[in-house]
């Protein structure tokens, strides 16, 4: 069976089976043309369950997220590029998807790591491969899953960085709101700090998922998940003189999207970066600076405040709660290095 193409996801190709020696041609049973009970009939030149390559596998798996998880083109190439140097990994070494161990997986992570990638990266790989072979398992390709019980390399070895409530104010105050384009940006910059979207959730957010009155935006993230985050009376004021005085001299196309760019198009995450590192500059802030950073500092403020981490998980569209319980750290981090900055007998 060949599948509709799928962009980004590795072409199918034709198995042919290969030929018999000798001694297992005198081993094999005549042909009944009854079918083999893995769901292949015989005889119609495709080779079955781990015969087929690890290639065809990933292709099968990719095609199973994007048609039946419906996940993002983005997302699927991530994906892709991760089993990609899995595959690559196996075939240096001659193994097959049926001979892939516990110990074997370890030390493909630790391969990892000795050329100098993050424990977030291979966290990141080790959870794609954890979807990868529970779907062999599901498919009946492969009876065990390798990965069950293989815990994840430690995350988060150093604290990400975030920005001080005063750098927060001072970014939020860069843009000139006596221009079309500073309306824009002040909105923008208070929503992402309002709500911890991710920049690509920011720049898709369309005028219909904005809801000023009950002070909320309906945002489809992860997975094409929904979830309601809530809007502050600072982003809630920001976005409304942007509708009021700005969208329309930007909208001549009547597009959906709530954030255009200079031309009336719709904004890109890059366009996005190249805006918010500007208005750093101008706001004298000298540290790293990115979209994600302001996630993180949307998150750690929360939990500094007494935010409880369901409720933070809740709004940044984590799946699991052990991602979101970074945050804790983060504080307890920044009130270690405060207590050591300020008080006179640390």
């Amino acid at each position: 069976m060949y599948h509709v193409g799928v962009p980004g996801i590795l072409p199918r190709t034709r198995v042919e089976p290969r030929s018999a020696s000798p001694s297992e041609a005198r081993s094999q049973k005549p042909d009944t043309g009854t079918s083999t009970g893995t769901g292949t009939e015989t005889g119609e030149g495709y080779d079955t369950g781990m015969e087929r390559s690890t290639e065809h596998h990933i292709h099968e798996f990719l095609a199973h997220l994007a048609v039946e998880r419906n996940l993002s083109p983005r997302t699927i190439e991530a994906y892709q590029r991760d089993l990609t140097q899995f595959n690559a990994w196996l075939a240096g070494r001659d193994l097959q998807l049926d001979g892939v161990e516990r110990a074997a997986l370890r030390n493909y992570l630790g391969a990892r790591r000795d050329k100098g990638l993050s424990p977030r990266s291979s966290a990141r790989a080790l959870s794609v491969l954890r979807g990868f072979f529970r779907f062999l398992v599901e498919t009946e390709i492969l009876s065990a899953n390798p990965t069950t019980n293989l815990r994840s390399p430690s995350l988060w070895q150093t604290v990400p960085h975030v920005l001080s409530s005063d750098e927060i104010e001072t970014l939020l105050a860069a843009p000139d709101t006596s221009t079309t384009l500073g309306l824009r940006d002040r909105a923008m910059l208070e929503t992402l700090y309002a709500t911890g979207l991710r920049v690509s959730e920011l720049v898709g957010l369309t005028l219909d998922r904005v809801r000023l009155d009950p002070g909320f935006v309906r945002v489809i993230g992860k997975g094409r998940k929904e979830r309601l985050v809530p809007l502050g009376t600072s982003a809630i004021a920001s976005i409304d003189d942007f509708l009021q005085h700005a969208r329309s001299k930007l909208n001549q196309r009547r597009l959906p999207q709530l954030f255009l760019n200079h031309r009336g198009g719709p904004l890109t995450r890059q366009g996005f970066w190249k805006i918010l590192r500007g208005h750093a500059v101008k706001a004298g802030i000298s540290s790293q600076i990115s979209p994600h950073i302001i996630r993180h500092s949307f998150a750690t403020h929360l939990v500094e405040n007494g935010a409880d981490l369901r409720s933070v998980q809740m709004m940044l569209g984590h799946a699991s709660l052990t991602t979101t319980e970074i945050y804790t750290h983060v504080a307890r981090e920044r009130m270690r290095r405060l207590y050591d900055e300020k008080h006179p007998r640390a």
